[in-house]
């Protein structure tokens, strides 16, 4: 699809959603953009969980709501907490992983700032303390195969208070860049989740202390909450050109695929004003400027219904709001019977709201969107995203590979021949190709070699491998096109067998006899055979080999005649039995010159 194209009907479709029209579009049979990230938290894995794997054409990533980052002052040193499993004795951690696994998530968990305040900013500024924050992150990653870590330390803007963050953003930076060096140098990606940062150069500043610019160059992805815009005061959650004054501010400083646009799964309901005198128990929150109510999207139409009112899309704001009436009855503290009544307002996300800011992603070119929280939408919420992310699906890619060979020997090459083209059977020419191997008790993919396509988009590699090895090859997606992953084709490798053993010898003699595999191993099992009557028998103990992959097998003194014997190394994870060629052996007689001796 050419650039107008897509753009017209990018622009169809938020016009479509803002219309309320059905989700029927002319990219309907396309496979969505994945632009949808969110959160799963601990506290709602039977609404989240289901929510994500339900709408796995739109997701390649989620971000579980796991951890947070605890200090033990005894110990002086920072640990990171597993909120999830005091949550749910009944749902394993590891069962959660697999499901997500199983729908093709990346698994990219937040871990929060559970400290007290100012305790964190403290910690980073001292260069030991942050060391051993990223070692320990870190290793909570690997340790659990995470595909990377999802910061969300809203500690430096919401607890320590704006006069610290000067002197804070410095050490923040330091901290990101450290903690980016050691993620990618175990392959794995390092998100931030920050609230919103403007031009620095501009009136409002937002929560500069996160230091968008100074961060840029060292995260892999950045997601805004451009959410909580009105929290003390009534007003919608993120107005949609707030949103995008965000947006403008961080592509400025990096690239668009790194931003991520927040949007609230949730609402908040506001206490206007109030006649009467509200019963005791609520008088303390039933009151102007009392902290919003909040209530989750998928009950917003429940709670308006239940008042009798109809919620109305404010274009101004691309939120939905309404107004209603409570009345509330009970006692005052002296035991007196009394009644309220107040006036309140609600503003929430819905599929509308949701589907301009999904427009966004494609007027810039983002990573997408990112949800708080998963599972607490409305059914049809996604419809919003999904109608725009058919209309800007990047052209699927069909890749295929194919081996000479898919049984060796240990030293022996491969070729990898592959052809990647795009839905129409057009070339992918010019591109650079990962061939990436898996072999038994590997968890990633690993690089093998990398090589370019042709004009036709095919290539052909001559490899070497180690070991058996499943094969594919894979190309990265851009906006225009998809990821290309090719079939899986396995290979399997025998050990080569190297035997040494003598002609022949005296009956009256002993001997040995000497070998080798490759690749060297320690520690495999040799055992040597005898041929009985047309059957290979046991023959000896079973040994061992030795660092270098060499072994020594001592034969007694045999009886005149021809010895027949094979050795074989013991199947392991990786290799499969290897048995060498028989070999003869002629057991000597002995002359009478050698009996007058």
């Amino acid at each position: 699809m050419n650039k107008f194209l897509r753009l017209f009907a990018t622009f169809t479709v938020a016009l479509l959603v803002v219309g309320g029209a059905s989700t029927s579009i002319a990219a309907a049979d396309n496979p969505p953009r994945k632009i949808l990230t969110g959160w799963v938290p601990y506290y709602s894995i039977k609404t989240a969980l289901p929510a994500a794997i339900n709408n796995a054409d739109l997701i390649k990533e989620v971000m579980p709501f796991w951890y947070t980052l605890k200090f033990n002052a005894k110990t002086s040193s920072a640990s990171v907490l597993d909120l999830y499993t005091p949550a749910n004795p009944s749902i394993p951690m590891a069962q959660t992983v697999s499901a997500l696994r199983g729908a093709g998530f990346s698994l990219i968990p937040t871990i929060t700032d559970g400290t007290d305040k100012g305790v964190l900013a403290g910690l980073l500024a001292k260069p030991a303390a942050r060391k051993q924050i990223v070692e320990t992150i870190t290793a909570m990653v690997v340790a659990n195969n995470y595909d990377g870590i999802d910061l969300d330390f809203e500690g430096f803007a919401f607890v320590d208070g704006n006069t610290t963050w000067t002197k804070t953003a410095p050490l923040w930076t330091a901290f990101v860049k450290e903690l980016s060096a050691s993620l990618h140098q175990q392959k794995k990606i390092l998100s931030v989740s920050t609230p919103y940062v403007l031009d620095p150069t501009a009136a409002q500043k937002g929560y500069y202390v996160y230091s968008w610019a100074a961060i840029a160059p060292a995260i892999d992805r950045l997601r805004i909450m451009t959410y909580d815009y009105s929290v003390a005061k009534v007003g919608p959650l993120g107005p949609i050109t707030w949103t995008e004054r965000t947006l403008q501010y961080a592509v400025s400083v990096m690239p668009a695929s790194k931003v991520f646009i927040g949007i609230a799964g949730y609402g908040r309901d506001w206490v206007t004003s109030v006649s009467g005198v509200c019963p005791d128990n609520v008088a303390a929150v039933i009151k102007g400027g009392a902290k919003a109510a909040t209530f989750v999207m998928r009950d917003a139409q429940t709670l308006a219904a239940s008042y009798g009112v109809t919620p109305v899309f404010n274009d101004q704001f691309g939120e939905m709001t309404f107004s209603y009436q409570k009345v509330y009855n009970g006692t005052t503290a002296a035991g007196l019977s009394t009644t309220c009544t107040a006036q309140r307002t609600a503003w929430y996300q819905d599929a509308k709201s949701f589907g301009l800011r999904a427009a966004l992603v494609d007027k810039y070119r983002l990573g997408g969107i990112a949800e708080w929280t998963l599972g607490m939408e409305e059914p049809l919420a996604l419809e919003g995203i999904r109608n725009v992310a058919k209309a800007i699906a990047p052209d699927a890619v069909t890749a295929a590979i194919t081996l000479d060979k898919s049984a060796i020997e240990y030293g022996d090459p491969i070729t990898v021949a592959g052809t990647f083209t795009i839905k129409d059977k057009s070339p992918l020419a010019n591109v650079s190709i990962r061939i990436e191997g898996k072999s038994p008790g590997d968890l990633n993919w690993r690089l093998l070699t990398t090589v370019t396509t042709d004009m036709a988009g095919k290539f052909s590699k001559p490899l070497l491998i180690g070991k058996a090895t499943t094969i594919r090859a894979y190309s990265e997606g851009t906006w225009e096109r998809s990821e290309g992953i090719s079939n899986e084709v396995p290979v399997t490798m025998s050990r080569l067998l190297f035997i040494t053993a003598p002609a022949s010898v005296k009956r009256s003699e002993s001997f040995t006899v000497t070998g080798s595999i490759r690749p060297r191993a320690a520690g495999t099992f040799i055992q040597v055979e005898k041929l009985v009557g047309g059957i290979w028998q046991p023959f000896g103990n079973v040994i061992t080999t030795d660092a270098q992959g060499s072994f020594a097998i001592p034969v007694p003194a045999q009886p005149k005649g021809v010895l027949t014997l094979r050795v074989n190394a013991a199947a392991e994870t990786l290799w499969p039995l290897t048995t060498s060629s028989p070999f003869s052996i002629l057991i000597r007689g002995i002359a009478t010159s050698e009996l007058v001796k």
